[in-house]
């Protein structure tokens, strides 16, 4: 079976008879170590467990905001405390941080600390759950 060729009147201009770009590999960290991504998604692999988007993922290494599992425990029971309340997008609040979650899709939208909370306007959200 031979590689399919694209349709060249799909494709934008300039890219027409352009070689298909070749799939970027995950950059490995400096420090040999794992990457946070990596950690973090040991971390979230139980069941039930909230997704982290790449946002929130770069709001917490760039605030410096570290999960324990007993953290993401405690999130993850709020999330399912907003959905059983029909909430749709709810601010959680575990300790002192803020996760501005995405309730139907399970998934941890940023993460706000103390530090960077004051003056923070959140909206289009339906609820607030202390965990």
């Amino acid at each position: 079976m031979s590689t399919p060729v694209p349709n060249a009147a799909l494709l934008p201009p300039g890219l027409a008879g352009a070689p298909p770009a070749p799939a970027a590999a995950a950059a490995a960290p400096a420090s040999g170590g794992p990457s946070f991504a990596a950690v973090l998604s040991e971390t979230t692999a139980a069941a039930g467990a909230p997704h982290f988007s790449r946002h929130a993922l770069d709001r917490l290494a760039q605030r410096g905001i570290t999960l324990s599992g007993q953290t993401v425990a405690r999130l993850s029971d709020g999330i399912g405390r907003a959905a059983s309340k029909g909430s749709r997008d709810s601010v959680v609040f575990v300790d002192s941080t803020a996760f501005v979650v995405s309730v139907r899709n399970n998934t941890v939208i940023t993460a706000v600390d103390p530090g960077h909370m004051r003056q923070q306007v959140f909206t289009n959200i339906d609820s607030a759950v202390i965990a």
